[in-house]
Order: C-alpha cells, then structure tokens, then sequence
C-alpha cells in the first residue's frame, strides 16, 4: 500500500504491518501516531470509516474524540493489535472484543479486534 502523504521511515517490508482501524462509534476522531522518530501520521476517521494503513510494529495508534472546539485523547492501542494480513484476516492473537493494552474507553475498534461502542 502506497503511502504518499507521509512516507514511511524504513523502506524494508519487513519493518511494516498493515493495519485496519474502524471508527464504531458516532463521532468524528483523530487517528495519529507519534511514537516513531521521523514520521508523522494522522488522519480523521468519519463514523463507521475503515482506516487501511501501514506502519511500523512499534507504532501506538492514538485515537482522539472530538467534540465541540476540542478532541480527547479516548484510546491508544498497539498497531501489533490492529495488524492483519493482505487477505483481511486478522494477524493478532488476542480475542475479539478484548481491550487489554487499551487506554481508554470511547475508541473505536479495529476489525475483529479492539472494538467499542458510545
């Protein structure tokens, strides 16, 4: 998957899962990840949109809520958790519906993965 806004920082395939994020809930949120050096990502993630992106194993995707003039930090969750192959299957070995490792509350989810609901 091409990333031309925000090029990854390793060009190795091997450095990079692909990852699925869906916002489940009924507001608009922030994705951003800030914890690789050298690289910036973020994007709004509309109700019940399926983020498709990829990024470093390492990477801790953050999820901010907005609301009226202002957005809240309302989740963080390790890309290694988000992770699926090329056929959309999942890559993590945790349980669907499980939130350990999760920060907060009013998420999102990711498919078959970290979900939630407001």
């Amino acid at each position: 998957m091409a990333q031309i806004l925000d090029p990854l920082p390793s060009e190795d395939p091997a450095d990079v899962v692909l990852c699925c994020y869906v916002n489940v809930t009924s507001k608009i949120q922030i994705a951003r990840i800030t914890n690789i050096a050298d690289w910036y990502f973020e994007r709004v993630v509309f109700p019940g949109q399926r983020l498709l992106f990829e990024t470093p194993p390492a990477a801790n995707l953050e999820i901010h809520t907005g609301m009226m003039a202002s957005a809240i930090l309302s989740d963080t969750i390790p890309c290694n958790r988000l992770a699926i192959d090329s056929n959309g299957n999942q890559r993590s070995s945790e349980p669907v519906g499980s939130r350990a490792g999760s920060a907060g509350t009013e998420g999102g989810g990711a498919i078959a993965t970290a979900v939630a609901s407001d």
